[in-house]
């Protein structure tokens, strides 16, 4: 007969064992989602109901300072992927189309290739945006969005399988860019024979429907959770089309809210969030499974921002400017978690943190160390699911809008290195040519809304800020290490400064 304290052991052990388990990973990442349009993040000026994000950050963790490497997509999605920021490569603006060549580089460790080196099964679903290469019938470039020498039989390459994932159904950009086609790992579903125009006129197969593509990318998302079991962990990268444009609720969500066609298409978009939530649970994944709930960027002002607000809601909360501008607006979006194996249900955390952070935080989560040449400016922010302060060799957080304005946050202090919203909200750039100062410097305490501008009265915040954003862009990193390799070497970090003098 063992003795007492050997069967005491083998509990422990076995305790212990179960303790080390890694968990699952969702990452659900909304197009186009303002801060405000989730309703607990805005009780006050928030009229969308939704329910399931709510329910997720009660029993989670809301962080309320949270921020997209750049206030549009393709950039967004590269920094997520890759923990590194886009403006690193050629990317210096905008986004990439349908008919682009892929963004991420062979060789770049992305989060899927580091999760499945480490024994996950992954998988992105939805809308990938960053690059592809399309089989082509002869040798001549793509032309536009109507593109016609398609070879709809070849091999994609270059895409999400080869770039760290084991499975792909989605499709290859924005909804509203060509071709409008279902792609599965690295081959098109069916043939873009027809011609539609959600937006842009393309190549289409025949019964491909905006409309369709939301609920397919969440009833693609449950059957991948339910082939999984507890032998392996698995990661999903789940990218919906929504609430981006062309903004079409499906039938069943037309007229559920009061404020259009927007308001329905959200809340259609946090039903798929349930969806997916519930098939977790269903699948009894819930415990250790860490959900993340976010969105590219600010809301689009082709979701009426106007007309919204005057019936009283606010996309982008107390915040100024919306997606593509430098103002918080642009880039502080919604940021939840569920881990109800670590994390507190009900939580709050008003921790600085930027969705690069999802690279380092994922090896900190499994045990792991990201790699020498990856992540280059990924801090791992999983002190703060335990209520703990993240431990940061980064300065600042570096934010980017659609035009390629510069703008570093550091503490209370924001520098922006443009005169107007560096987007698209007014004043933009043109507009604000002739403005008096050169560049914006807001204490986001005093002032979350950034309306008193401060640069003149802090000459030596600004000359600090501005030379940690210099080094930190020079440096090839923001976080500690030995100094990496930029993509390009002409990064102009202040647009036309020496006019602005």
């Amino acid at each position: 007969m063992r003795p007492l304290y050997f069967l005491s052991f083998l509990l422990l052990a076995g305790f212990t064992s179960a303790e080390n388990t890694k968990p699952n990973i969702i990452f659900i990442l909304a197009d186009d989602l303002g801060y405000g349009d989730v309703q607990c993040l805005n009780p006050e000026r928030g009229l969308i109901e939704t329910p399931a994000i709510d329910s997720l950050a009660g029993q989670g963790m809301i962080f309320t300072d949270a921020h997209t490497a750049s206030s549009v997509c393709t950039p967004t999605r590269y920094s997520i992927l890759t923990g590194r920021y886009n403006w690193r490569t050629k990317l210096q603006k905008s986004v990439l189309y349908g008919f682009d060549e892929p963004l991420i580089d062979q060789d770049r460790l992305t989060v899927a290739g580091f999760l499945r080196d480490n024994g996950y099964t992954t998988a992105a679903i939805g809308k990938w945006h960053l690059g592809l290469d399309l089989p082509k019938t002869d040798d001549q470039p793509f032309q536009g969005h109507n593109a016609q020498n398609v070879d709809w039989n070849g091999v994609i390459k270059n895409g999400p399988v080869e770039r760290g994932f084991d499975y792909f159904y989605g499709i290859s950009a924005s909804l509203d860019m060509p071709p409008y086609i279902y792609i599965e790992n690295d081959r098109f579903v069916g043939e873009g024979t027809a011609t539609k125009a959600f937006n842009r006129k393309g190549p289409a197969e025949p019964s491909f429907e905006a409309i369709d593509v939301l609920p397919m990318i969440g009833k693609k998302t449950v059957e991948f959770i339910k082939k999984q079991d507890s032998s392996k962990p698995f990661f999903a990268y789940v990218a919906f089309t929504s609430p981006h444009t062309p903004i079409l609720p499906s039938k069943e969500w037309q007229g559920r809210s009061d404020l259009g066609k927007y308001g329905d298409f959200v809340m259609q978009t946090d039903a798929v969030v349930g969806d997916i939530v519930n098939a977790i649970d269903a699948a009894g994944f819930g415990e250790n499974t860490l959900i993340i709930f976010t969105s590219d960027n600010g809301c689009s002002k082709a979701a009426g921002i106007k007309e919204l607000q005057e019936k009283g809601h606010f996309p982008s909360a107390h915040l100024r400017g919306s997606k593509a501008d430098l103002w918080d607006g642009g880039h502080r979006v919604p940021f939840i978690l569920r881990w109800p194996k670590v994390v507190e249900a009900g939580s709050k955390t008003d921790q600085l943190v930027c969705q690069t952070d999802f690279m380092a935080t994922c090896a900190d989560v499994i045990g792991a160390s990201v790699p020498n040449g990856a992540g280059e400016d990924s801090v791992s922010f999983k002190p703060a699911l335990v209520g703990e302060p993240i431990e940061s060799s980064r300065a600042g957080v570096i934010h980017h809008s659609i035009g390629g304005f510069f703008s570093y946050r550091q503490g209370k202090w924001k520098l922006l290195l443009c005169k107007g919203s560096g987007g698209w909200s007014a004043p933009n750039e043109n507009q604000a040519r002739n403005a008096k100062l050169p560049a914006q410097l807001y204490d986001l305490e005093a002032d979350p809304g950034e309306q008193n501008n401060l640069y003149e009265s802090n000459p030596e915040v600004v000359d600090a800020l501005f030379k940690q954003l210099t080094s930190d862009v020079e440096r090839g990193r923001s976080t500690a290490g030995a100094p990496a390799e930029n993509d390009v070497d002409d990064i102009v970090i202040w647009k036309g400064r020496d006019q602005q003098k």
